[in-house]
């Protein structure tokens, strides 16, 4: 009897381990006789597993007040009520892993919002690292097709972004500190596009830089570092525009690059 063909979903469910056990074993066979297809489905499983790193930690997070409120036990007034039929009873620990799993398929679906009100300009500042990191976790492990538009084509992307984002961006130079370009894609960003430039470095360790231009109008030109998992990233604003340069590598290597990321756009 011929096995059935090995599809897309199979691969999807082998990443999320919900293969039925008698499937496992011919998915195993596929991969294994598909080299190209094992690499691909083992970047996904990297950006699983980098994307749980990441947002794991919530869970031992404390609740905010504001949530802490709703998750309360009801009054003892509401207590003699008779209870709503079908709604659950949640406790804090189950409110904030469901507040934990939110922020995941945020991630996967691109909405990596601040969900609590501050200031403009604070929040946008916030945000930047974590939607840089998540966005160089989710395409950096990507084999077949990092970026949109690979380097070789550096003037088309060049012009394409900075069409879409309405405002000259040009990929820095890196080559003096071993990094060369990949190329780059669009992004959407919280209310409009946002630039990302993928770069490599002899060893196939990648970096990415990303170019906001959501941000607050201001010149607070000062480093920041946010370690976001396993993604290290430094982010700084500069007028409308937000940078953050994103990568598995140490502190000070990737504040070497960042120093030399804001050169190049300040005489830009």
């Amino acid at each position: 009897m011929s096995k059935r063909p090995v599809t897309e979903a199979d691969l999807q469910s082998y990443v999320d381990d919900s293969l039925p056990e008698e499937r496992l074993g011919e998915v195993e066979d596929y991969l294994a006789a598909h080299p190209e297809e094992a690499e691909r489905v083992r970047a996904f499983l990297a950006q699983k597993m980098a994307l749980k790193a990441m947002f794991n930690p919530v869970l031992d997070e404390p609740l905010p007040e504001k949530l802490r409120v709703l998750a309360s036990p009801p009054s003892i007034a509401a207590t003699d009520r008779p209870a709503t039929p079908f709604l659950p009873r949640w406790s804090p620990q189950r409110f904030a892993a469901g507040i934990a799993i939110a922020m995941i398929s945020g991630a996967a679906g691109w909405l990596a919002h601040d969900q609590y009100p501050r200031p403009e300009r604070w929040a946008q500042m916030a945000q930047l690292p974590r939607q840089a990191a998540i966005a160089h976790v989710v395409f950096s492990p990507d084999v077949r097709r990092p970026v949109e538009i690979s380097a070789e084509n550096e003037d088309q992307l060049v012009a394409w972004l900075s069409k879409r984002l309405g405002t000259p961006v040009h990929p820095p130079k890196l080559g003096a500190l071993g990094y060369e370009l990949i190329g780059g894609r669009l992004l959407p960003g919280n209310s409009g596009p946002v630039a990302q430039f993928m770069y490599h470095d002899a060893t196939g360790q990648r970096l990415t830089l990303y170019v906001s231009i959501e941000n607050t109008a201001n010149h607070d030109t000062a480093f920041r570092f946010a370690q976001e998992g396993p993604v290290n990233v430094f982010y700084w604003v500069d007028g409308k525009f937000g940078y953050a340069i994103s990568a598995g590598i140490d502190r000070d290597k990737l504040a070497r690059v960042a120093t030399a990321v804001y050169s190049q756009f300040e005489h830009q």
